[in-house]
């Protein structure tokens, strides 16, 4: 096989892995959105999260891994939009904003 072939083939090859790893990270911050909301008696908005930022990261294990931030949006009265984020450093969630509640 000829290199550009077999350079094509590994590219490819990363793009469906990145893929595929991007879509399980993305289950696990939307697990931890939801059970953020829950917890905090706010609703989930659109019931999704949406990728802010993407970039490279050590664990502290020296690893280096994905850091994805994802943004969601929940209501705490219904009537509002406020906005939240999860960080993920791999699939484990490292960081979950959400603002405190106005009384």
């Amino acid at each position: 096989m000829p290199t550009f072939e077999i350079v094509s083939l590994l590219l490819i090859a990363a793009l469906v892995w990145f893929w595929l790893d991007s879509l399980n990270a993305r289950e696990a911050g939307m697990e931890a959105s939801r059970a953020a909301c829950s917890a905090e008696g706010t609703q989930l908005l659109d019931d999704t999260v949406a990728i802010r930022s993407t970039w490279l990261a050590r664990d502290d294990d020296g690893q280096v891994r994905i850091k994805r931030t994802y943004g969601f949006e929940y209501s705490d009265t219904g009537n509002n939009r406020r906005n939240g984020s999860v960080t993920l450093l791999g699939r484990r969630v490292i960081a979950l904003y959400i603002a405190p509640h106005v009384v």
